[in-house]
């Protein structure tokens, strides 16, 4: 089973999880354009691509300005390294968003 996420890191900002409601929902949790992306529920698995996802205890800016450090993250890491050569490529994946 694919893990989403807020699944992995329990930052509880899901729909109904325990910080929906502050600091809010994550962008990445209902980002539908990306639904299904590595088999994720909305952006679950890409959140790197979706601006204003919340790590490490701060709203996280632009793609721009994040992915540096999305790509040292864990979580990409293991997606990245769970899906393999079917790893969708970035800009594949912003293409989604249009």
């Amino acid at each position: 089973m694919k893990l989403n996420c807020w699944e992995v890191m329990k930052c509880g900002r899901e729909p109904g999880g325990r910080n929906a409601e502050e600091p809010g929902i994550c962008p990445a949790a209902t980002c539908e354009k990306l639904d299904s992306a590595h088999g994720g529920k909305n952006a679950g698995r890409v959140c790197w691509v979706v601006a204003g996802t919340m790590c490490g205890g701060e709203v996280q800016g632009s793609f721009a300005r994040k992915y540096t450090d999305c790509r040292q993250c864990i979580f990409y890491q293991a997606v990245r390294e769970e899906e393999g050569p079917n790893f969708l490529i970035t800009i594949d994946l912003i293409s989604w968003l249009k």
